[in-house]
C-alpha cells in the first residue's frame, strides 16, 4: 500500500514508523557500552527529526509561503522544533549540547532557535575526578599527586568535550589543566555521521531548508577543538600576534605536561568580560574594555589573519593586571582560523565599502565571496544600514528604509536563506559566528554600535596598509603604495567624522528650533496677559 504513494510522502511515512520504533527503544534496557549508547542516542535524534520533519509539512501544507497565515504557523514550528532540539540535546549531552551552543550563536537562523537553544551555554555536568585522574594518569605517565602541589578535584570550568581544573606545580606555579573526556573523539564521530545523515535527509524533504552547510561547520569547529596539541599551537601562535599588546594576555603553555588531550596553561586571575557589576566595582568603564576587545578582535580579522573563533564571555577574561588598569585575557583557541591572504584583503575591501556605502565595491565583493545575488543584504548584516541609506553609520534606519527593507524581506524565502549560507565561504561563516558572540558582549557592555563599526573601519584601512602586507622595502612601488594605504585611512577617517559632524549639526538645528518655538510661545503668552 505504502508503494503506492509519492515518493516523498511514502519517506514521510517510512521515517515516522521508524520515530514511533526509536522513540520505543528509549524505553529499552540498554548497556553502557558505547555502541549501546550511540545507538539510543541515534534513535532520540532520528525519532526527533521525523517528528519535526512530519510537523513542518503538515502544518504548512497548502498554505502559499507569502501569506501572513503562513509566517505565523511557522513561527509556531519553529518554536516547537526548537524546544524538542532543546529536550535532544540536553538528554543526549555532549556532542549534542556543543551543536547546540553553537547554533544558538548564530544569527542566519531563525530567532525561536536561537533563543530557545541559548539556554544550553550553562548545561554542562562535568565528569567524576576518578574518570579525569584516569586520563591524567594515562596521558601524563604519573599520578597527579606526583606531578603537583596541589591539584583542585573540583573542575573551575566545564565544557561539552573537556574540563578545567586548577593546579600548582612543584616549582610553585599555577596552572590550568584542561582534559578531554575519555571517548569522546569516537562519540562525536558517531553523531557527526548521524548529523550529516539527517541534515541530507532534511535536505531532501524539504529542498528549501538546507542545513549541511551548518553540520560542515560544525564539524570542523568541534573536530578543531579535540585536537589539544593543535590548540596548544594556536596560543602560541596567538601570543606571537600580540607581543608587542600591554592589554592583551595569553595564557603560556607548558609543554611537558601537554598531549593530545590533556593541555596545561598558565593560570590567569580574572573574571568573565561581560561582568559589569564587577567592572563597575573595580571601576573600570566598561565601554572602554568593549572598545578593546573590540580592536582586539579587529585586529585578528584585518590585520593578522588568524581568527579566535569562539569569544563568548566565558573565554575572554578582564583581569585587574595591566598597564590601562585592566587587561584581557584569551582563553580557549580551540576553534582558531587562518583566513586566506585573499580573503583578508577583500574583507578589509568590504568594510571600506560598507562604510562608505560604495555600492558598487560592495556587488563587485558580493560576487567575489559567491552571493552577488545577494549584495544588497550585506550592508543589512555588518553594518545595520540598507545599501541605499541616507542615515549615519551607527545610526538607526529612517522610517522610509525601514518599509523598504520589510518588504525585501517578505520577497525572501527559505531557499534564498539556504542559497545564501551554503554559497559563502568557509572563512565567512566564522567572521559571522565570531562577530555575532562579540556584538552580544559590547552590547552588554553598553556601547554604542558607533564603537563597532569605527573599530572595523580603521582596523580594515590597517589591514589594507603596506604595513599589514608583503609589499615593502624602499622601492618606489612600495612607497607608493604605503602612501596610498595611509592616504586612504585618513579619507575614511575623515568622511566617518564629517558625516556624523553633519547629522550632530543637523540634530543641533532641530533641537535650537524646538527651543526657539517653545521660547516664541512663551513669549506671545507674556503679552497677551
Amino acid at each position: 500500500m505504502v508503494s503506492k504513494f509519492p515518493a516523498k510522502a511514502t519517506a514521510a511515512f517510512c521515517l515516522i514508523t521508524a520515530g514511533c520504533f526509536t522513540s520505543q527503544a528509549n524505553l529499552l534496557p540498554f548497556s553502557d557500552s558505547p555502541v549501546s549508547q550511540g545507538i539510543l542516542r541515534s534513535s532520540r535524534a532520528i525519532c526527533t527529526v521525523a517528528i519535526t520533519v512530519a510537523d513542518y509539512k503538515y502544518s504548512l501544507y497548502g498554505l502559499p509561503n507569502d501569506c501572513d497565515e503562513y509566517r505565523r504557523l511557522l513561527s509556531e514550528v519553529h518554536l516547537r522544533s526548537a524546544k524538542r532540539l532543546l529536550k535532544l540535546c540536553e538528554i543526549n549531552k555532549g556532542f549534542y549540547v556543543k551543536a547546540g551552543q553553537f547554533v544558538s550563536s548564530l544569527r542566519q537562523i531563525p530567532k525561536e532557535y536561537s533563543l530557545t537553544l541559548s539556554s544550553l551555554q550553562d548545561q554542562v555536568v562535568p565528569y567524576d575526578f576518578k574518570v579525569i585522574k584516569e586520563v591524567l594518569v594515562s596521558n601524563l605517565g604519573q599520578d597527579p599527586s606526583e606531578l603537583f602541589t596541589w591539584f583542585n578535584e573540583q573542575p573551575i570550568a566545564a565544557a561539552s568535550i573537556a574540563q578545567v581544573h586548577h593546579a600548582m606545580l612543584k616549582d610553585h606555579q599555577e596552572v590550568a589543566i584542561k582534559v578531554q573526556y575519555p571517548g569522546i573523539e569516537k562519540k562525536i564521530k558517531l553523531d557527526t555521521r548521524i548529523m550529516y545523515s539527517l541534515s541530507e535527509f532534511v535536505a531532501w524533504f524539504f529542498p528549501e531548508f538546507r542545513f549541511r552547510w551548518l553540520v560542515s561547520e560544525f564539524t570542523e569547529a568541534i573536530s578543531l577543538e579535540l585536537d589539544f596539541v593543535q590548540e596548544a599551537r594556536n596560543f602560541e601562535t596567538m601570543s606571537n600576534n600580540f607581543r608587542n599588546n600591554k592589554v592583551v594576555r595569553i595564557p603560556r603553555i607548558f609543554w611537558d605536561l601537554t598531549t593530545n588531550q590533556v593541555l596545561t596553561m598558565q593560570f590567569c586571575h580574572g573574571h568573565k568580560v561581560d561582568d559589569v557589576v564587577f567592572l563597575k566595582g573595580m571601576k573600570i568603564n566598561p565601554e572602554k574594555v568593549a572598545k578593546k576587545l573590540l580592536e582586539v578582535f579587529a585586529e585578528m580579522i584585518f590585520v593578522h589573519g588568524f581568527l579566535h573563533g569562539d569569544p563568548h564571555p566565558g573565554n575572554i577574561l578582564v583581569s585587574i593586571e595591566g598597564q590601562g588598569g585592566f587587561s584581557l585575557v584569551l582563553l580557549d583557541h580551540g576553534i582558531c582560523k587562518k583566513l586566506d591572504e585573499v580573503f583578508r584583503l577583500e574583507y578589509c575591501q568590504l568594510w571600506k565599502a560598507l562604510i562608505l556605502l560604495d555600492s558598487r565595491k560592495i556587488q563587485h565583493l558580493a560576487e567575489r565571496f559567491g552571493v552577488g545575488k545577494y549584495y544588497r543584504y550585506l550592508p543589512i548584516i555588518f553594518s545595520g544600514r540598507t545599501i541605499d541609506s541616507k542615515s549615519g553609520i551607527g545610526k538607526g534606519m529612517l522610517v522610509e528604509e525601514q518599509k523598504k527593507l520589510k518588504q525585501h524581506l517578505k520577497a525572501l524565502k527559505m531557499e534564498d536563506i539556504s542559497s545564501f549560507m551554503e554559497s559563502l565561504p568557509s572563512n565567512f561563516l566564522i567572521i559571522l559566528r565570531t562577530d555575532e558572540l562579540l556584538r552580544s558582549t559590547v552590547s552588554k557592555l553598553d556601547a554604542s554600535k558607533w564603537v563597532r563599526l569605527l573599530t572595523y573601519g580603521k582596523y580594515a584601512s590597517l589591514g589594507l596598509s603596506p604595513k599589514s602586507n608583503p609589499c615593502s622595502g624602499l622601492t618606489s612601488f612600495a612607497l607608493y603604495t604605503r602612501l596610498i594605504g595611509n592616504i586612504e585611512y585618513i579619507l575614511l577617517r575623515l568622511t566617518i567624522g564629517v558625516m556624523n559632524l553633519v547629522l550632530w549639526m543637523e540634530k543641533l538645528k532641530r533641537c535650537l528650533n524646538k527651543f526657539y518655538g517653545k521660547m516664541s510661545a512663551a513669549g506671545k503668552e507674556a503679552i497677551s496677559r
